[in-house]
């Protein structure tokens, strides 16, 4: 038979909001059982670029996201979350003033409060049009970088202008052999200072803008790619020789289940109220990258942000009729549940 669990609060997603939700609930006494579709903690950060450094965490100049999610577990150790990974919840169903939440393996989670901290929900890549790409994926065409060591004196091929795109090239810049940053317009979409960085390394000879240029092919045998082919929108072409091209289109978004659940939606985000992070379904909060309000900010401190509101929203719930007193961590300290 298949196993049922009770809970104060469930959370969707294991990622680094997900992650410092428990947190923030285990600060206020409520426990927390957390399910993510992936077979690890972590979410887009481990999935997608585990040692890509992240450079606005407070007290952080710069951190990996794998050093970021480790520190993340190591903070909500002492609240002893329990982790569903490699689940997916399929259903959210009403249950006695809470919600049960079934999972793909049969079993069911008790929850009196839900936190969707998704992401993206599942995610996979967007990737170029380009005929034959396909036999190149894995040995040549990389849609994310697990290990920069894998880049190491390489001639590496960058397409995109957004943040993803950037920071790679400044981190690969470091390693490979030559890196190569394609983009159809002369201005990116990035930080600025990140751009400020790079455009300073394509002055070194570090790094080359080839811009303002699409991909519009790729050549090779079985060993793996040989050259990418790019062109202006006026015709010029050019042809690059390497030995990985790394396209940073973003990401394809699905919600997946999450869109069946009667939550309301605003283009694939979840609406909440700003202060609360309550959707329109009583007991279910959103926060992260899934969440959409006025002015929001995909960031993940805004997203940390996010996660004490709620808690906070959901204390009432889980432990009616007792006052809230707010006290700062230095004051109440950490204390195991």
């Amino acid at each position: 038979m298949a196993a049922e669990h009770h809970t104060d609060v469930c959370i969707i997603g294991a990622g680094p909001v997900g992650l410092f939700a428990v947190f923030e609930c285990g600060m206020l006494k409520m426990r927390c059982h957390v399910v993510d579709a992936l077979d690890m903690t972590g979410g887009q950060c481990a999935a997608l670029y585990p040692e890509k450094p992240i450079y606005d965490i407070p007290g952080y100049p710069a951190i990996d996201a794998v050093e970021l999610i480790s520190k993340l577990e190591h903070q909500v150790a002492p609240f002893h979350p329990v982790f569903h990974l490699g689940r997916r919840v399929e259903q959210l169903l009403p249950n006695g003033g809470g919600w049960r939440l079934a999972l793909d393996d049969g079993s069911g989670v008790f929850a009196r409060a839900v936190i969707i901290a998704a992401g993206v929900g599942a995610f996979g890549p967007n990737k170029p049009p380009l005929k034959g790409i396909e036999r190149f994926e894995g040995k040549g065409v990389f849609y994310l970088v697990k290990r920069r060591e894998d880049f190491r004196g390489k001639r590496v091929v960058i397409a995109g202008g957004g943040d993803s795109a950037v920071d790679w090239a400044l981190s690969l810049a470091e390693v490979a052999a030559a890196v190569y940053m394609i983009h159809r317009r002369n201005k990116f979409r990035a930080a600025p200072e990140s751009v400020a960085r790079m455009e300073a390394l394509d002055k070194q000879g570090k790094v080359e803008l080839v811009v303002p240029y699409q991909l519009t092919g790729v050549e090779g045998s079985e060993d793996g790619l040989a050259a990418v082919s790019v062109a202006t929108l006026e015709g010029e072409t050019r042809r690059i020789e390497a030995d990985a091209l790394l396209p940073f289109f973003g990401l394809a978004m699905n919600l997946g289940p999450i869109a069946e659940w009667g939550i309301a939606l605003d283009h694939s985000h979840i609406k909440v109220a700003p202060a609360t992070c309550a959707t329109n379904q009583p007991g279910v909060f959103a926060i992260g990258d899934i969440a959409s309000y006025p002015g929001k900010l995909k960031l993940i401190l805004c997203g940390f942000s996010e996660a004490a509101m709620a808690a906070h929203a959901i204390h009432p719930l889980v432990h009616p009729g007792e006052a809230l007193h707010f006290e700062y961590s230095t004051t109440k300290g950490v204390h195991e549940l």
